[in-house]
């Protein structure tokens, strides 16, 4: 018997009697093409234990978003007062389709059930003689609480069509990018997000192998870093951005560091610079024309 999961092309399925024709007219290779492949092989003949499943052609005709949406179906289809619901018609038909899903998917007729539940009971309560109440008040409708549920459930639904049927970017149009350039000087690519930290996990990698096992409290001020930052950046046209760190101080300063490194970029001080994509990173001071 072939697995239900394999990846065989088959033709559409056919009975017995035209499985049982087609062997008889039909030889076991004709012009050595293969009716299909299984696992990469040919198969040159149809197998006579094919299985197909019963359901393997079931058709759901309608699809249903919760016990909510098949109720407010079987009432709109049938043109009922949403306000005056016939209880033992919309129940039975509703048990019904509860009892249709429950041999295919007990999982999903599990939340159908609970609202049959609450079906029956609205419809027993209604059978029963009402409460009384105070003079000149009306009993309270056992439907009420299901209507009000229906209503907010339709008036939902109704504006996420509405919100669904709005054109939306990606799937109704394309926004348009055009780039300008605006300077006859190279302009290099930003440094992206990632190669940032690849290159700080570099850094890290080799401070490990240099480091010291010397437990100390030192308390570092990121102010005090970015001044030297830039002390080191003044008079040169660019820094590589691995010599920014000095590996020597441990791993306490070369954080307080690149930290320091990403406030001056914050503040627009410095710019993270790269000649093209995997290539080194380089940081210099910000140059604001006059």
């Amino acid at each position: 018997m072939l697995p239900a999961h394999n990846s065989a092309t088959l033709l559409p399925p056919v009975s017995g009697l035209d499985l049982a024709v087609m062997d008889a007219d039909m030889p076991t290779v004709i012009d050595q093409v293969a009716l299909a492949r299984l696992y990469g092989e040919p198969l040159f003949a149809m197998p006579r234990d094919l299985y197909i499943p019963p359901d393997a052609l079931q058709v759901f005709l309608e699809a249903f978003e919760g016990p909510l949406d098949l109720l407010l179906y079987l009432i709109r289809k049938q043109n009922f007062n949403i306000l005056d619901i016939p209880m033992a018609a919309v129940t039975r038909q509703y048990l019904s389709y509860v009892d249709e899903i429950r041999g295919s998917n007990l999982e999903l007729a599990a939340e159908y059930l609970l609202m049959a539940a609450m079906l029956i009971e609205i419809k027993s309560r209604m059978l029963l003689p009402p409460k009384k109440v105070a003079e000149g008040q009306e009993a309270e409708d056992p439907r009420a609480e299901l209507v009000r549920r229906l209503l907010d459930y339709e008036q939902i639904k109704l504006a996420a069509h509405q919100l669904n049927q709005m054109p939306q970017q990606g799937r109704d149009f394309l926004r348009a990018q055009v780039y300008v350039e605006q300077a006859l000087q190279p302009r290099f690519p930003d440094v992206s997000v990632v190669d940032l930290q690849d290159a700080w996990r570099e850094i890290v990698k080799r401070a490990r192998l240099v480091q010291h096992h010397i437990i100390s409290r030192e308390e570092l001020s990121v102010r005090e870093h970015m001044s030297i930052v830039l002390r080191k950046l003044q008079g040169r046209r660019f820094l590589e951005f691995e010599d920014l760190f000095d590996r020597t101080r441990g791993m306490p300063v070369l954080v307080v560091t690149f930290i320091a490194m990403l406030e001056l970029s914050k503040e627009g001080l410095l710019e993270v610079t790269q000649a093209e994509a995997f290539a080194p990173i380089y940081v210099r001071l910000a140059y604001t024309p006059a």
